[in-house]
Formats: structure tokens, C-alpha cells, sequence
């Protein structure tokens, strides 16, 4: 079920644009998550990070040009966006497929040794509470001491006041940027299931998603404060936002 390098190019390139259509300070959000990964492993060679929820890699390729000597392990539950990443951005990560907070999640990593990082963008907030609370304190046996979990993701404020508000803002920057000429998420997939190059992975993703059925479902975005809370519950002491546009933020989480 492999594709050809041009193919993987091809849609890797128009998922980078599609995704500038929701989060035009997109980049400036993983340029800060790579500051923060680069700060804490800093004199340590070959350090181990992992990207949750990594898609076609992202993150992951970022990562590994501002730190060349790090082994990621980058996973996600869709086959089509990991094969995508392991062809077009094949030196940049280990690919595992995985459902994020599922039983034996972990062990699919085949991790040898502790993290020194753990990053996510856009990924987690698909989590019910109770399955997010168990991820955190997954990561925090899978992070060594001094290790940081960074999810940059669009939070909601506690309070649809506040929560209009920085939405609003979002929004303004998003029209001033000028990029809504890119297509959306809905036009990338329909496109993408037309290409015969990808028939076989769209069949196995439909697959996937049937034997895993609707789940439980999240009941709505957390609130930063909401994750802070449950990060707080599974042991990181030292939770911080560090970065923040309109509604899209960077929660840090520092294992002591």
C-alpha cells in the first residue's frame, strides 16, 4: 500500500497549505514548540522526542532540522497521513500507527529508553477527559526527569465570553493573512479519494475506522486551564502557557 515519492510530495505539499486555512500563525506555533524541545535537551545527544498525532510529519520534519541528532517517533491512528510521511518525509521520523490512549498505545512505540519530549499539535483535544488524564500520565512514566510535554493546539477560555473573544481575534488575524484561497479539510479528502494511487489506504483507513466504531467521543475542547488541570492530576507539577494568538496556544509541562 505504498506510494510514489512524487505522490506523497504531491499531497503532503497541499495538506501544508490546507492546514495554513486554520492556523495562520501555524508555523511561528511549531517554530516555538521546536524552542522549547531544543532548550530542554540542549548538551544531550541523541535525544528521544515523540510527536502525538503527528499526521503526514509535519512536526516531526521541523524537528529534525533544528535538531538533527534526535530520534523521533512520530504516531497516529490514520494510515493514509502516516504513509504519506514515511515516503515524503521518510529521514525525519520512525512512523507507528496507533490509537493515541488506546490499551497497549505505548507499547506499539517500542520506546528503548525515557523520552525527552513529547510534542503535539492539533491532536489531543479529540480525547474524551478520561482517556486525556490516562495519555498524561502514560507520558509522564514515558518522560525522564526534566522531560517536557508541549501541545500547541486551539483552546477555548473558560467562559464563552472569554472563549468568543479570543475566537473572534483568531478569526480577524486569519482574514487579514489572506489565505482562505487554500482549500479546506473537507475539499483535501475528497480530493485525496480520488486519487487511484491512494485507493488501497483510503480502503484500509475505512477499514480502521469501522473496527474501531464511533467511540466515546470527547464531550467538547478543554479549556488550557481544563489541561493544565489534568496534567496537574497526572503528576507534572509545572504547567505554563508560554505562547499564545487569539485561541491558538502552546501548554507547556515540565516533569520533575
Amino acid at each position: 500500500m505504498g506510494v510514489s515519492m512524487a505522490t506523497a510530495k504531491v499531497w503532503v505539499e497541499r495538506w501544508e497549505r490546507q492546514q495554513r486555512r486554520y492556523a495562520v500563525d501555524r508555523e511561528e506555533r511549531f517554530t516555538v514548540i521546536a524552542d522549547i524541545v531544543e532548550h530542554v535537551t540542549a548538551g544531550r545527544d541523541g535525544p528521544l522526542l515523540l510527536d502525538m498525532g503527528s499526521g503526514p510529519g509535519s512536526l516531526a520534519v521541523r524537528l529534525a532540522g533544528r535538531l538533527p541528532g534526535a530520534e523521533i517517533v512520530a504516531v497516529d491512528m490514520d494510515p493514509l497521513l502516516l504513509e504519506l510521511g514515511r515516503t515524503h518525509h521518510a529521514d525525519a521520523a520512525r512512523y507507528v500507527e496507533a490509537v493515541i490512549g488506546d490499551d497497549g498505545w505505548c507499547d506499539a512505540l517500542e520506546l528503548d529508553r525515557p523520552l525527552d519530549a513529547a510534542v503535539s499539535t492539533t491532536a489531543l483535544h479529540y480525547l474524551p477527559e478520561p482517556t486525556l488524564l490516562g495519555t498524561y500520565r502514560h507520558l509522564a512514566a514515558l518522560l525522564r526527569p526534566g522531560g517536557v510535554l508541549v501541545n500547541g493546539d486551539h483552546f477555548p477560555q473558560d467562559g464563552p465570553a472569554c472563549s468568543a473573544l479570543t475566537a473572534h481575534v483568531g478569526r480577524r488575524r486569519a482574514e487579514r493573512a489572506g489565505d482562505h484561497g487554500c482549500e479546506d479539510w473537507q475539499s483535501w479528502w475528497a480530493a485525496a479519494a480520488r486519487d487511484p494511487e491512494l485507493a488501497d489506504l483510503f480502503a484500509e483507513r475505512e477499514r480502521r475506522q469501522r473496527t474501531r466504531g464511533g467511540g466515546d467521543g470527547a464531550a467538547g475542547p478543554l479549556s488550557a486551564a481544563g489541561h493544565a488541570e489534568l496534567l496537574r492530576q497526572a503528576g507534572f507539577r509545572h504547567v505554563a502557557p508560554v505562547w499564545q494568538v487569539g485561541d491558538s496556544q502552546v501548554l507547556v509541562a515540565l516533569k520533575d
